[in-house]
């Protein structure tokens, strides 16, 4: 059930290190009147071992998103056009979900991904922690990896290719916006 409104409200998804910041935030520089909402900006109530949470079904509403719903309904409050969500859920939180227009996932290899991850958040540690994260993300973390690209991409409006320059991702999803907008 969709909301009667004017701002359209974009979700973008993806795995860690996918590009959703990246994408989110050249995307909202682009787009006329709007506003984001970065996800990793919150400090949400939640599983606390993702792996376990992944191995008991990945309940989406076991995170508790009031927060960022309140910042939504907010900017909704506003003239906008567009809101623009760093958001990895896609459609699957249910009270989330009824605020979302559009939800593009960013399909970008895993080892991309990865190796984004890596020299994004490990840049100031020792060759030793690198290895561990490695041997994590092998045993144990790649299974987050695959839960998202099991459901949160099987449940995103338009899947992209993440492999493509930025700006090419950014170019896409604002041609289906028009696309969409012109309907």
């Amino acid at each position: 059930m969709k909301r009667e409104k004017c701002t359209h409200v974009i979700a973008i998804a993806s795995v860690s290190g996918g590009g959703k910041t990246t994408i989110s935030t050249q995307l909202t520089e682009s787009l006329q009147s709007s506003k984001i909402l970065y996800f990793d900006n919150y400090d949400f109530e939640g599983p606390v071992d993702i792996i376990d949470w992944v191995d008991r079904g990945a309940n989406y509403d076991e995170w508790n998103l009031t927060p960022l719903i309140k910042d939504l309904e907010g900017l909704l409050n506003e003239s906008l056009d567009y809101i623009v969500l760093d958001y990895p859920f896609a459609y699957k939180h249910t009270k989330m979900s009824k605020y979302i227009d559009s939800a593009f996932f960013i399909d970008t290899p895993l080892d991309v991904a990865m190796a984004r991850r890596v020299t994004r958040d490990f840049k100031h540690s020792t060759g030793e922690d690198i290895i561990l994260e490695m041997k994590n993300y092998i045993s144990y973390g790649r299974r987050g990896y695959l839960e998202m690209l099991k459901t949160i991409k099987a449940n995103s409006d338009f899947i992209v290719d993440g492999a493509l320059p930025i700006l090419d991702i950014v170019n896409v999803i604002s041609k289906k916006l028009g696309e969409l907008n012109s309907k």
